[in-house]
């Protein structure tokens, strides 16, 4: 099984029991959704991951990356459904790894409230446009919307550093 990066801000996923979609679709569809938004410094590109092992096969992800923030959505069928996940995260300069420079570098570029309020703005930016692509394809398909609790994301300790 492929391992989770250790840089995992937060992770949402949910399974449209009953639908059955494209992901080219979705992915199509969230772009507009998120360009409309007008969230500034952003890229949007297709990425592979593995679906496994070495030697698997890989699965399309959309990847949104801001600065150092970048958000991987998966969209895909699933049994007889359709499931949506995503997951933010965060990469860290060379320099944070290196053993006494990385001490050095967290010294001179501490997180700053600012980074953290952005980071919580383009992360509910992304979800937003996630839960509004998937709200048009519930609605129609005439399928159950979401409730509440199925909206929300798991947050990791983000102030963890």
């Amino acid at each position: 099984m492929a391992s989770i990066p250790q840089n995992i801000i937060s992770h949402w996923h949910y399974l449209i029991e009953g639908f059955h979609g494209s992901s080219q679709e979705f992915y199509t569809s969230l772009e507009q959704s998120i360009e409309k938004r007008g969230i500034p410094n952003l890229k949007v590109t297709r990425v592979f991951h593995k679906e496994g092992s070495t030697l698997s096969a890989k699965r399309e992800y959309l990847r949104v990356r801001r600065y150092n923030q970048y958000f991987d959505v998966c969209a895909a069928p699933f049994g007889n459904g359709f499931f949506i996940s995503w997951w933010l995260g965060e990469n860290e300069g060379c320099l944070a790894n290196i053993p006494f420079l990385g001490i050095i570098f967290r010294i001179m570029n501490p997180t700053t409230y600012f980074q953290i309020d952005t980071t919580l703005m383009f992360q509910e930016s992304i979800r937003l446009s996630v839960l509004e692509v998937i709200d048009e394809f519930i609605k129609e398909k005439g399928l159950k919307a979401l409730s509440d609790i199925e909206r929300k994301p798991v947050m990791h300790d983000l102030l963890k550093k």
